[in-house]
C-alpha cells in the first residue's frame, strides 16, 4: 500500500517534535465532501484533538495539543472534551472564525473557544455526554457515572450494582455511556468485577453492557467493549478486542456483527446510514496483549473508517501512517466546515469576545502578526502538506484500501 500521506509537525508539552503522517482514500474524500460536516477525533497517545474537514477540493487536517484527550460530546454549538485532569466545554463562535487569520480571511468556518473548565483531577474520565443541561462523564477511576461540579471534583449519580463502593480503584473499567430519549440508558464495562483492577484477567471475555435503569446486564461475553451509541432504535457498540462493530436490539439475547475491522476499536459515531469508527494499533502489551484482533489481522491500523451499516462495507478510510497510533473518540460536526479549536495556550483564546448580541476580536495590531503571536501561520517547513500544531493543511490524495481485506476472510 503506497504512502501518499502528508506530514504534520507539532510540539507537545515537553517541546519534543511530533510528526504525524496521514492519508485519505478516494472513498473517504467522497464521503466527507458529501456529508455536509466535519469530523472531530481525539488521540490521547499523541495528545491531540484532530479536526478533519473538506475545503471543496480535498481533505484537511488540523491538530491541536491537549493533555491526554479522551471523550468528546457534541450538542448544537457546544463541544465537551475530557482530558487528564479537566473537562472543558467549548462553544463555536462562527462570526469570529473567518477572521481568525488576519492574513488569510475566510480560511476557517468555525471557531471552538473554551468557555468553561471543570478541574476534576485524574478521574480517568472516558466518555462524556451532554444530558439535560449537564455534562456527564464516565468516571472510570471511581467506577461510576458522574456530573461535573462547581463545588467538587465530581458528583456521582450512578454505579453498577456489582460495584460495592466508590473508591479510586478502576474496579470494572466502566468506559462508555449511551443516551436514549434523553435518559442515561446503557453503559459498557470490561468486566463485572468489584476489586481493584479486577477486570484485567477477564479482558477477553468479561465485557458487559449494563442497563442503567434496571441494573441488568443485557449483553455479556464481550471483548473490551467501548463506545455504546443509540441510533435509530438500536444500540451500536464496538467489541474492541475483536475489531467488531456490533448492533443490538432490546430484547435480543445477542448482538449482531455488522463488520470486522483491522484495529482495536474505540470511537463511534452514527451519521444516517453510516458509522464512523476509530481504529487503533496496540502499543502496550501488558493490558492489550493477547487479544483476538491481533490474530485475525497481520497488521493493525490507526484510522477513521466510514462503514455503510446497511451492508457492513467500508466506504472510506482516513489512516494515520505515522506519529499517531491510538484514537479514543470520533464525533461528527454537522454543518461545520473547516473548524478551528483553541486551547488556553493560544493568545487568540483570550482575544476573542462574544455576547448574545455581538462578537469581536480585541487584539494588538501588527502587520503580519497572526493569532499565535508569530509572523506566519505556523512554524512549518516550506513544503506542501506540512504544518505545525494547530495549523491547517490539505491531505494529498489518495490511496488504495483494497489490501486491507485480511487473508482470514473476515469482513472489512
Amino acid at each position: 500500500m503506497p504512502d501518499f500521506g502528508s506530514t504534520i509537525q507539532g510540539q507537545n508539552q515537553t517541546s519534543a517534535a511530533l510528526t504525524v503522517a496521514c492519508r485519505a482514500d478516494a472513498g473517504f474524500e467522497a464521503w466527507l465532501a458529501s456529508s455536509g460536516g466535519s469530523i472531530a477525533l481525539t488521540t490521547y497517545q499523541a495528545g491531540k484533538v484532530g479536526m478533519l474537514s473538506w475545503d471543496g477540493s480535498r481533505v484537511g487536517l488540523l491538530m491541536r495539543q491537549f493533555d491526554k484527550p479522551l471523550g468528546l460530546a457534541v450538542e448544537g454549538v457546544r463541544l465537551a472534551l475530557a482530558t487528564r485532569n479537566e473537562v472543558t466545554v467549548f462553544a463555536n463562535a462562527p462570526l469570529l472564525a473567518p477572521d481568525y487569520l488576519e492574513t488569510a480571511p475566510g480560511r476557517y468556518g468555525a471557531l471552538y473557544l473554551p468557555r468553561v473548565t471543570y478541574h476534576t483531577g485524574d478521574l480517568h474520565a472516558h466518555d462524556v455526554v451532554f444530558h439535560r443541561g449537564e455534562v456527564i462523564i464516565v468516571n472510570t477511576q471511581f467506577s461510576c457515572l458522574a456530573r461535573v461540579s462547581a463545588e467538587y471534583n465530581f458528583e456521582p449519580i450512578w454505579k453498577p450494582p456489582f460495584v460495592t463502593d466508590l473508591v479510586p480503584e478502576d474496579r470494572c473499567h466502566l468506559n462508555g455511556v449511551a443516551v436514549v430519549d434523553g435518559r442515561l440508558k446503557y453503559v459498557t464495562a470490561l468486566a463485572r468485577t468489584d476489586t481493584a483492577g479486577g477486570w484485567r484477567p477477564q479482558k477477553v471475555v468479561g465485557g458487559v453492557v449494563v442497563d442503567v435503569e434496571s441494573g441488568e446486564v443485557v449483553l455479556a461475553g464481550l471483548c473490551m467493549p467501548h463506545s455504546p451509541r443509540w441510533h435509530q432504535g438500536r444500540l451500536w457498540l464496538l467489541n474492541s478486542g475483536t475489531g467488531e462493530l456490533l448492533v443490538w436490539s432490546p430484547g435480543q439475547s445477542q448482538a449482531e456483527t455488522v463488520c470486522r475491522l483491522p484495529g482495536y476499536l474505540r470511537g463511534l459515531c452514527l451519521v444516517g446510514r453510516y458509522a464512523l469508527v476509530g481504529l487503533s494499533k496496540i502499543r502496550e502489551k501488558h493490558i492489550f496483549g493477547g487479544l483476538p484482533i491481533q490474530k485475525l489481522f497481520p497488521q493493525l491500523l490507526c484510522a477513521v473508517v466510514v462503514v455503510d451499516t446497511l451492508g457492513g462495507g467500508v466506504c472510506g478510510v482516513f489512516e494515520f501512517t505515522g506519529g499517531c497510533e491510538e484514537l479514543y473518540d470520533v464525533q461528527f460536526l454537522p454543518g461545520i466546515r473547516r473548524p478551528m479549536i483553541l486551547n488556553l495556550d493560544r493568545p487568540a483564546a483570550r482575544q476573542a469576545f462574544t455576547s448574545p448580541e455581538s462578537s469581536f476580536w480585541i487584539r494588538p495590531r501588527s502587520e503580519g502578526q497572526l493569532p499565535d503571536g508569530s509572523g506566519r501561520e505556523s512554524n512549518t517547513a516550506p513544503m506542501a502538506g506540512m504544518c505545525a500544531d494547530g495549523a491547517f493543511r490539505e491531505i494529498p490524495k489518495s490511496f488504495d484500501a483494497s489490501t486491507m481485506v485480511p487473508k482470514s476472510g473476515a469482513n472489512i
